[in-house]
């Protein structure tokens, strides 16, 4: 896999967490540790991407 396809799938990856995470805090079940655990995710994508980029 070359880096641009592997940056796109990460880019993919971070943006349908993005949206996981923005309908879970609406929701008013969703449990906090799962919020928080999806976040932390997002933010290693989001490292990894930056990494990558440069």
């Amino acid at each position: 896999m070359s880096v641009t396809a592997h940056l796109q799938e990460l880019r993919r990856k971070h943006q349908v967490l993005s949206a996981e995470v923005e309908e879970a805090q609406r929701s008013p079940g969703a449990s906090d540790l799962k919020i928080a655990e999806m976040k932390k995710q997002k933010l290693r994508l989001k490292e990894e991407i930056s990494r990558l980029a440069t």
